[in-house]
């Protein structure tokens, strides 16, 4: 039996260097983290606030986009090329597009350093999400935008290697991992188109002084277009790994393929008409848009619901396949000395309570309570941080022996290390959401407030910050062990024995499930008419009020029938 590298040994290199880069990318993102867990907690202080800001802004670029996306990169190679049995169309435009990803990252991320060191003219303070009018250097956003468009291509070679393999198989159904990864890639190109037109034709003619004024409004708009499916985008590797590869660590086989593929056609329609959801409190747009983003949302808690079910039936199925019994006691019967199994099984139990602190944030009365406090990062560390990240690094030890043919260099370091970064995030997270009921504001170095102190219904606001600055910690030594255990890996000169890849037959086979589900044509044209249902007018009211470039005033259009016909006609005057 050949692994993955002895039969795709040019795909192989390929997924080793976009997961070299993502791993060097949660080295420092993690660093980073750790100093700001103890920095704004006043654990422990080495540097000025003032630089805070330039390590929040690199921690979130660096996890929450580099590292993500360069593995997601790395597992929908190996997935499409696994799942299609077919090699990569022009092993040369694999490459053009890791490379032009790693330049784009590589730009970004010294825009953003280079602000530690004041002799270097260039910064990129502005966070992760890059809100106008904070300004960044011109290379942080040619760098976005260099990234962005290599990732375009990586989708345009997984859809070419889908069209190979549709050639030659006319009449099958697409494999279950190849639709995941293209029904993303759908995804992603349906909503990058609001980032891209934002960073292109808005931030770098601003950054560069070609223009004077950015509309703020619009941009942010604009990103949040982008902002919120991108978490989705993050999220369907980790279901790809949970739905594929959990079920045959646990010893069974996926419960139903047809729900599956259901699930990831329901992320490619609602996962981008939401983002507004996110502007609850712009002033700007008017709260009828935002009640739609609200409703629309609230349809998103059922492709996670369906999720759940069939991730829990599989992994049941895979106990009792072992001897497990009982309605709890198959619970037991479960590898938990595997950290690959372990890790997705505890980040999966993280993403489900992530999930209910995300249907609190998506209303828009309790929205009006904790938001901008750290109830925000402690839902985002609980779904990102853990769901994604921890998911990412317990895949990397099923996944590593099969791109480089060795084995793990230590599995009792690997399980040791997933259940630190659980524990960690628990307290982390925990003191989050208690310290986001409180008021306590997010995105600060300076959260104390001279002359105000915060109240705790129970326990302190002390006893938080010591749970916050804890938890960081552990997280950073998690890390530290992952990047210890993939390096020792790399550098055996130990050949593993033959990694068992072959994913089984789900118990309710693709068969089952109605051919509508992979006309991909046909999601990706429903997907674009709800977004242009669903930005649109709030997108016309904006440039309505303010102009294109905000540099011109008016007053908010209220959403009447009438008033949406003015808006219309004073965008397009030539056709009203």
């Amino acid at each position: 039996m050949a692994t993955f590298v002895d039969r795709y040994p040019a795909e192989a290199k390929a997924i080793q260097a976009t997961f070299a880069v993502a791993f060097v990318s949660l080295g420092i993102g993690a660093l980073f983290g750790a100093i700001q867990a103890l920095h704004r907690t006043n654990v422990f202080r080495f540097m000025d606030s003032v630089d805070y800001y330039t390590l929040l802004t690199g921690h979130g670029v660096l996890l929450a986009l580099v590292f993500t996306i360069f593995f997601l990169a790395g597992v929908f190679q190996w997935g499409i090329t696994e799942s299609l049995d077919t090699p990569a169309p022009d092993i040369r435009l694999t490459w053009a597009w890791v490379g032009l990803m790693t330049a784009g990252a590589t730009f970004a991320a010294v825009a953003i350093l280079a602000g530690l060191f004041p002799e270097i003219p260039m910064s990129a303070d502005v966070l992760y999400t890059f809100y106008a009018p904070l300004q960044a250097h011109p290379l942080f956003y040619v760098g976005l935008a260099m990234f962005i468009v290599g990732t375009w291509i990586a989708g345009a070679d997984w859809f070419l290697s889908y069209r190979t393999w549709r050639r030659d198989n006319p009449d099958e159904r697409i494999p279950l991992q190849a639709f995941m990864v293209l029904t993303t890639m759908i995804m992603w190109y349906v909503s990058t188109l609001g980032v891209a037109v934002s960073v292109v034709f808005f931030l770098i003619p601003w950054s560069l002084g070609l223009v004077d004024t950015v509309n703020s409004l619009l941009t942010r708009t604009l990103f949040w277009y982008f902002g919120h499916p991108v978490v989705y985008f993050w999220l369907m590797p980790a279901y790809l790994l949970w739905y594929t590869v959990l079920p045959k660590l646990a010893g069974g086989r996926l419960f139903s393929d047809p729900l599956a593929r259901a699930v990831f056609v329901l992320f490619v329609l609602l996962s981008t008409p939401v983002g507004i959801h996110h502007q609850y409190l712009d002033p700007g747009i008017a709260e009828g848009f935002k009640f739609i983003a609200m409703t629309n949302t609230m349809f998103l808690l059922l492709p996670s619901l369906l999720t759940a079910f069939t991730v829990v039936a599989s992994v049941e199925h895979g106990a009792r396949q072992r001897g497990g019994e009982g309605y709890l006691r198959w619970l037991g019967a479960l590898p938990w000395r595997d950290p690959a199994f372990t890790g997705m099984a505890l980040a999966g139990l993280m993403f489900a309570a992530g999930g209910f602190s995300g249907m609190i944030n998506a209303g828009m009365n309790i929205n009006y309570l904790v938001h901008n406090t750290l109830w925000v990062p402690g839902h985002f560390h609980m779904t990102v941080g853990t769901a994604v990240a921890l998911t990412f690094m317990a895949g990397t030890y099923w996944l590593l022996p099969q791109i480089t043919g060795k084995a793990v260099y230590s599995r009792p370091i690997g399980l040791l290390q997933v259940i630190v970064w659980f524990v960690g995030m628990v307290f982390m997270s925990n003191a989050m959401h208690r310290g986001g009921l409180l008021g306590i504001p997010r995105r600060t170095a300076e959260p104390q407030y001279a002359n105000f102190d915060f109240a705790a219904a129970v326990g302190s606001v002390g006893e938080l910050r010591m749970q916050i600055a804890f938890g960081g910690v552990l997280l950073f030594l998690s890390v530290v062990l992952f990047l210890f255990n993939v390096a020792a890996t790399w550098a055996d000169d130990r050949v593993g024995t033959p990694v068992d890849d072959a994913i089984p037959e789900p118990l309710s086979p693709a068969s089952g499930a109605p051919l509508v589900l992979d006309n991909l044509a046909l999601w990706t044209l429903i997907a674009v008419v709800l977004v242009v249902l669903a930005y649109t007018l709030p997108i016309l009211s904006i440039v309505s009020d303010a102009g294109l470039l905000g540099s011109s005033t008016g007053s908010p259009v209220a959403i009447t029938l009438e008033a949406v016909a003015e808006t219309v006609a004073a965008a397009l005057p030539g056709v009203w």
